[in-house]
């Protein structure tokens, strides 16, 4: 059986690109939805947040931190406002 040798050219993103992409999944889109959007691995993606994070000093470790929380806090909240704004029109409905 021959190996056939493929010769995939490895492609350098700078900074500003890295920086942006990163930017994205801070502000809530998933790795998966920016790669797909973007035309990167996810492997890629998650190396890049894996190193950005491994620079942070303990103060910003502390904000993204928190950060995060409240996004996930505001994620639930919305997500029972949608649920109380259906109730509202089915019981509405009713009288």
């Amino acid at each position: 059986m021959e190996k056939t040798i493929i010769n995939k050219k490895r492609r350098k993103y700078d900074e500003s690109f890295k920086t942006e992409l990163l930017k994205m999944v801070k502000t809530g889109r998933s790795v998966a939805e920016v790669s797909r959007t973007m035309g990167i691995g996810e492997n890629l993606l998650y190396k890049w947040k894996s190193v950005e994070k491994s620079q942070e000093t303990p103060a910003e470790t502390l904000i993204n931190l928190e950060i995060e929380q409240l996004r996930k806090q505001l994620r639930q909240v919305e997500t029972e406002r949608d649920i109380l704004k259906k109730a509202l029109v089915i019981f509405g409905r009713g009288t």
